[in-house]
């Protein structure tokens, strides 16, 4: 069994090793395992780790780090060449990568808790930490007070910088001594990840086989950025934590600044500025909207009614798309409104009972190509072959003999 150095020598005064030694116990295709390794392989939602193993004027590049379900070895994915058996090697880890996971895993154990403190409805079931957006899936449906509180709950605690990293091993009989914030199903010997404080009061208390930080303080800030509701009746918490979020924020920040110069205002006044913006903007979209209406009824008026039979039938053009849907709910004194725009999109509106709009314009649509269909009094589709769509529709009226 490989020897986890990952979990040796943790303590609020450090994290684990990042370079080590050790000897190659075995190899297969691609994958290395050595009889002690400071890699993390994946697991908990944390990904595995990366880096390099250097022996004899040689170097691999690992490029990620797993355990076998069964039989619990860690195997290291390498890339480029592989040690022989029994080779001693330097291992040394992707820092700046472990470390944005220890910032992430220890910020996914806080913000959980602060969940938990807020609502003990709020209970963990899935999390993931595979990218700088990290997910908590929650139960309880916490709405967006509870995701401030538990935010504000968080920033108050890892301001104080007063939690401290505790990684005892301790036996499963054990467990009923600590206050554990989910239910485990590992049996046997149990790693605890405790945040405590200078007390000897827990914040939380996990079993976790992750890396973490030494202190709480370290995986600060930790963000919430969205909420959503998934399968399952769960709530999805997306958020960053520590210089992952810090950057993000800083990104925001930058964007917003830049914005509110564009307006001449500052930032804390930015989402005022927007809001009256929206305002005017809604206010412009209705006059378009009843200048398209009168415009699209002047048009109507002025197309000349074509006659079909005993039926009065309007074929109109529109030079903009936009007015088709105007102008076929335009009032009109005719039986049938027929519209084409130069794009291809096309409408029937019918004031005849017998004559279905939505029929017509799928017939019409058979023979140019291009879909649509709708009511018996108004129908809209789009054709590829704009130049025959009225020629289409007159064909088919005279098919249906009711001219």
């Amino acid at each position: 069994m490989t020897r986890a150095l990952y979990h040796e020598n943790v303590s609020h005064e450090s994290a684990t090793p990042l370079a080590f030694q050790a000897t190659v116990s075995a190899v297969r295709d691609g994958e290395v395992k050595l009889d002690a390794s400071a890699f993390y392989p994946e697991g908990g939602g944390q990904p595995g780790d990366t880096g390099r193993l250097r022996w004899n004027g040689h170097e691999a590049q690992v490029t990620d780090t797993r355990k076998d379900k069964g039989s619990g070895e860690i195997w290291h994915v390498v890339q480029g060449d592989l040690p022989p058996v029994d080779t001693v090697i330097s291992g040394e880890i992707d820092a700046a990568r472990r470390w944005r996971h220890m910032q992430r895993h220890s910020g996914e154990h806080l913000l959980a808790q602060a969940f938990l403190r807020v609502n003990p409805a709020f209970q963990v079931v899935a999390v993931s930490m595979n990218s700088p957006e990290c997910h908590l899936d929650l139960k309880g449906d916490p709405q967006e007070a509870d995701v401030r509180a538990a935010e504000a709950l968080l920033r108050e605690v890892l301001g104080r910088d007063e939690l401290t990293l505790e990684t005892p091993i301790v036996a499963e009989t054990e467990l009923a001594n600590y206050p554990l914030r989910r239910e485990t199903r590992i049996t046997g010997q149990v790693r605890l990840v405790i945040f405590r404080d200078r007390m000897g009061h827990s914040f939380d208390v996990s079993a976790c086989g992750g890396t973490h930080v030494p202190r709480a303080a370290m995986c600060a800030p930790v963000v919430v950025l969205r909420t959503e509701r998934i399968k399952g009746g769960l709530t999805r918490v997306t958020f960053m934590a520590g210089e992952e979020a810090g950057e993000y924020l800083s990104g925001v920040y930058r964007a917003a600044r830049a914005l509110g110069q564009t307006f001449s205002v500052p930032v804390e006044r930015l989402t005022e500025k927007v809001e009256a913006l929206d305002g005017e903007r809604l206010a412009l979209k209705r006059e378009l909207e009843a200048a398209r209406s009168t415009l699209a009824q002047v048009l109507v008026q002025a197309t000349p009614a074509e006659g079909l039979g005993h039926l009065r039938v309007r074929f109109m053009e529109v030079t903009d798309a936009a007015l088709l849907q105007p102008a076929l709910t335009a009032n009109h004194d005719g039986d049938l409104l027929v519209g084409l725009a130069p794009d291809g999109r096309c409408g029937v509106a019918s004031r005849v009972p017998e004559l279905h709009a939505g029929h017509l314009l799928r017939a019409a649509l058979t023979v140019t190509g291009g879909q649509g269909g709708g009511k018996p009094d108004l129908a809209q589709g789009s054709t590829p072959n704009p130049g025959g769509f009225f020629e289409a529709v007159r064909w088919h009226m005279k098919t249906m003999k009711i001219l």
